[in-house]
């Protein structure tokens, strides 16, 4: 038992030396630029669709937008920089509607060698699935509470 104890202490000094120092300042503040560059990305497209097609209603436009919001951050997540602009903006990057799109993208990647469905099919949910499931619930739960209300 003591000796594991010491080896405990050993590895946690050994992850001090290896473990990067986080920057807390830092991290907010590009999380916040890369987060509000994506926004700005999305607004435009938007603002770039209402110009091109008048007739448009909100919700056809919105709903556009979003698909092209996860289509381009799939995309960017296949040809390797969004793993990128994750490292430089943490949260920034993992919050808005492209988020889910890399979270969905990565593990299909990952384990596409593993064949078509239990590769890419199997794996592709397995991080946005419970983010899923879990927004149906709430969403449900809140709705439910609403209409009650």
């Amino acid at each position: 038992m003591k000796n594991q104890n010491k080896e405990n202490v050993a590895y946690l000094k050994y992850l001090k030396t290896k473990v990067p120092k986080s920057e807390p300042f830092h991290s907010l503040i590009f999380a916040f630029i890369v987060g509000g560059i994506i926004c700005i990305v999305g607004q435009g497209f938007s603002d770039i669709l209402k110009m091109l097609i008048p007739n448009l209603g909100k919700k056809d436009i919105s709903d556009i937008t979003v698909c092209f919001m996860i289509f381009l951050g799939g995309l960017l997540t296949g040809i390797g920089v969004y793993d990128d602009i994750g490292k430089f903006a943490g949260a920034g990057s993992i919050v808005p509607i492209t988020g889910f799109a890399n979270s969905m993208v990565s593990p299909a990647i990952e384990f596409k060698t593993e064949g078509i469905v239990y590769g890419v099919q199997s794996k592709m949910f397995s991080i946005a699935g419970p983010i899923i499931v879990s927004g149906v619930v709430a969403a449900c739960l809140v709705g439910g509470i609403y209409t009650f209300m």
